[in-house]
C-alpha cells in the first residue's frame, strides 16, 4: 500500500511542474524547463490587434474571397440571361415597373445624382484628397489607391457600354429605344461614390463617422436606383444587375487597397 495520509498530495522533488509559476527555469504557466518551444507557435508575433496567430493570407481566405466575388458574379449572370432569353423573371419585373412608375421632381432630382457630371466631380475630389493625406502621411507609393480608382471609373463605360449594345433590352413604357440594360446610371454612381468612400475610409479617425459615410453610401446608391426606376427611365432589373456588377468591381478595388496598406 502507498501512503495514505491525510490533506493534499505533497510535491515531491525532482517533479516536473508543468503549471507551477515559478518552477526552475520555467518563468512559464505551460514548461517545466527553459527549453525553447518546439513548434512554430511560440516563435509567433501577434497580429496588429494583439491575437497570436498567422500573418495574411490565412487558410480559408482564398475560399472566402472566391465566394464574396463569386455570388455577385453569379447573380448578374442570371439576371443577364432571363434578360436575353425573356425569362419568367422579366414578367415580375415588368409588375414592379408598373406598380413604381410615377415620374416627380423628387424621382427626378435622385435620378440626377447618377450623372457622370454629378458622381465624377465628386469622386475626384476624393482622389485629390485622399492622394494628399497619403503623401503628407509618407506613405510609401501614396498615389497608387487614387490611382486605381480612377482606373475603375474608367473601366465603368467600358463594360456598360458594350453591354447595353450586346443585350439591346428595350425601355419602359415612358422611355423609348433600347439598351437600357445594364443601367448606366446605376453604374456610375455606385462605382464613383463607392470608389470614394474606400478612398476615404482609411483616414477618417471616428468609428462612428466612418460607419455614417457607409450608411451615407448604401442609402445614396439605394436613392438613385429608385429615382431610375420610379421615373420610368430604367427596369428594376436594370438597376438590379448594375448592383451586381458594380459590387464585383468595388469588392476588387477593396482588395487591392487592403493589399496595398498592409504592404
Amino acid at each position: 500500500m502507498g501512503d495514505i495520509r491525510p490533506g493534499p498530495p505533497q510535491l515531491r522533488p525532482g517533479r516536473a511542474l508543468a503549471h507551477t509559476t515559478g518552477a526552475s527555469g520555467s518563468g512559464s504557466l505551460h514548461r517545466s524547463d527553459s527549453r525553447p518551444p518546439q513548434t512554430p507557435r511560440g516563435g509567433r508575433q501577434p497580429d496588429l490587434i494583439g491575437r497570436p496567430g498567422t500573418t495574411p493570407p490565412v487558410p480559408g481566405r482564398p475560399a472566402f474571397l472566391i465566394l464574396l466575388l463569386g455570388i455577385p458574379a453569379l447573380l448578374f449572370a442570371l439576371i443577364t440571361w432571363q434578360v436575353v432569353e425573356d425569362g419568367p423573371l422579366l414578367r415580375v419585373d415588368e409588375r414592379v415597373s408598373r406598380a413604381l412608375v410615377h415620374p416627380d421632381r423628387v424621382s427626378a432630382g435622385l435620378s440626377d445624382l447618377g450623372n457622370a457630371e454629378v458622381a465624377i466631380p465628386v469622386l475626384a475630389v476624393a482622389l485629390l484628397w485622399s492622394a494628399w493625406q497619403a503623401r503628407r502621411a509618407g506613405t510609401d507609393r501614396w498615389w497608387l489607391p487614387s490611382t486605381a480608382a480612377a482606373v475603375l471609373m474608367a473601366l465603368v463605360p467600358a463594360l456598360v457600354v458594350p453591354l447595353k449594345e450586346l443585350i439591346d433590352r428595350p425601355g419602359t413604357a415612358v422611355s423609348s429605344g433600347t439598351g437600357y440594360y445594364p443601367s448606366g446610371h446605376t453604374a456610375t454612381a455606385a462605382v464613383a461614390y463607392g470608389a470614394a468612400t474606400l478612398l476615404v475610409l482609411p483616414w477618417l479617425r471616428s468609428t462612428r463617422t466612418r460607419r455614417a459615410l457607409v450608411i451615407g453610401y448604401g442609402l445614396l446608391i439605394l436613392g438613385v436606383s429608385f429615382g431610375l426606376v420610379r421615373r420610368g427611365w430604367h427596369w428594376p432589373l436594370d438597376v438590379v444587375g448594375s448592383w451586381c456588377l458594380c459590387t464585383v468591381l468595388l469588392l476588387g478595388l477593396w482588395l487591392f487597397l487592403a493589399r496595398h496598406s498592409r504592404r
